[in-house]
């Protein structure tokens, strides 16, 4: 971890803690200033209920209050029931009887009256002395110690998957995208989301990585193949002079290469999310792609009574191109172009002479499949691959099945809106 990363991270975790014990401490003031003001409120009821324990503490001790003995055994009993201290005074303000220490704070101080004339005091106290300052003290540091341990642990099992995350993300960085982000426990929050983000980003990175060096490896080595054949071609016409036939095989080998790149140009396209779509004659569309393939025009046949789809013209006439291809390597030509219309998408299916489909039809569609049955035809088996891609990228699908009386169908759709 650089030490960018731990400063970060010792930041982060600062963070939380304040937030945190900045919220318990802030709770804590709004519960105080909350039951403050219910006191203020409530006040004069309070007050009612003080003067009425006053009134009733007079009443009780003027009864007794002339017969010493009578009242000292009552201070006495008073005392007991209450754990409390009792002082006794005259109207004069004379200590008349005490059954523990002087009160120096009295929690009740109630006259003691009879017919309307003052006879003395009563005065009552807590026995149990006020705890120090020092034990008060205490506690409050112990509270405030537990808060603050319980805040920084607070603080750092909320960073922990956050530090977990972050230093996932750098190894993929740093090129580890086999690396990922094992949060299951923290699912299904917020962390356990970006943590399946994260994982699916590394994963597709990883497989993009892996299908370009793949693709690279296999382009390169298909390109020294007609590279090394224009070689000798240019080095027998240097040698005996060109002919006619020189030149048309130097065209086929520049056309190869050329459908090689175009491939490669396509796939790429797709991979940054370039399809430009725009309005589109969809007749136009397949006489120019038959046309290409030297396809009659007859052969094109288009069902359906709209004429226009939104799509990518490039990625269209790639996609009916690979198609045409495909049957002329696998399926020994093709026969005909069938467009169908539909409301929601249109069709486009070449047919072929071929021997048909057997099993699978959607195997035909994997990256690098060079052939039904492993046959070994020349290209990189890119064609019905870079087909489906161009489909889906349009909102449509792929299908490779078999025609009655022999001959295969592959074809694709595309969302017309």
């Amino acid at each position: 971890m650089s030490p960018l990363g731990t400063f970060v991270r010792a930041k982060l975790r600062r963070r939380i803690f304040a937030w945190f014990l900045g919220g318990i401490v802030t709770t804590g003031f709004a519960v105080f200033a909350v039951m403050s003001l219910v006191a203020r409120v409530q006040e004069p009821e309070w007050t009612r209920t003080w003067e009425r324990s006053r009134e009733w503490m007079g009443k009780q001790f003027a009864r007794e209050w002339n017969d010493p003995v009578a009242r000292t055994r009552f201070a006495q009993d008073t005392a007991a029931d209450l754990e409390a201290n009792v002082d006794l005074y005259d109207a004069a303000g004379l200590l008349l009887l005490s059954t523990g220490p002087t009160c120096e704070r009295a929690m009740i101080d109630a006259p003691v009256r009879q017919g309307g004339v003052l006879l003395g005091n009563v005065r009552l106290c807590m026995a149990r002395p006020h705890s120090p300052p020092w034990r008060t003290l205490l506690l409050i540091v112990i509270g405030l110690g537990a808060v603050w341990k319980i805040s920084g642990m607070v603080a750092r099992r909320l960073a922990r998957p956050l530090d977990d995350l972050t230093e996932i993300v750098r190894r993929i960085g740093s090129g580890d995208l086999k690396a990922r982000a094992d949060l299951d426990c923290y699912e299904p929050d917020e962390i356990g989301v970006v943590a399946d983000a994260v994982n699916d980003m590394a994963a597709r990175i990883e497989k993009q990585m892996e299908d370009q060096r793949e693709l690279l490896a296999t382009v390169s080595h298909e390109l020294r193949t007609p590279l090394a054949r224009l070689r000798i071609i240019s080095e027998i016409a240097r040698d005996t002079g060109a002919t006619p036939n020189t030149f048309d095989e130097l065209d086929r080998e520049v056309v190869e290469m050329d459908a090689l790149v175009g491939e490669l140009l396509a796939s790429s396209r797709l991979e940054f999310g370039q399809v430009a779509k725009r309005e589109l004659s969809i007749r136009d569309t397949g006489t120019r792609g038959a046309e290409r393939a030297g396809l009659a025009a007859t052969a094109l046949s288009v069902t359906g009574e709209a004429d226009s789809v939104s799509a990518d013209p490039t990625l269209l006439q790639r996609a009916l191109a690979n198609l045409f291809d495909n049957a002329k390597k696998h399926g020994k030509g093709a026969d005909a172009l069938e467009i169908t219309v539909g409301p929601a998408d249109v069709k486009f299916d070449v047919l072929d002479r071929g021997p048909g489909i057997t099993g699978d039809g959607q195997a035909l569609f994997k990256k690098f499949n060079r052939g039904q049955h492993g046959d070994g035809a020349d290209g990189l088996g890119l064609g019905l691959a870079l087909v489906k891609r161009i489909a889906e990228a349009h909102g449509g699908a792929v299908w490779a099945v078999s025609r009655d009386g022999g001959g295969a169908r592959v074809g694709f759709s595309v969302k017309r809106v």
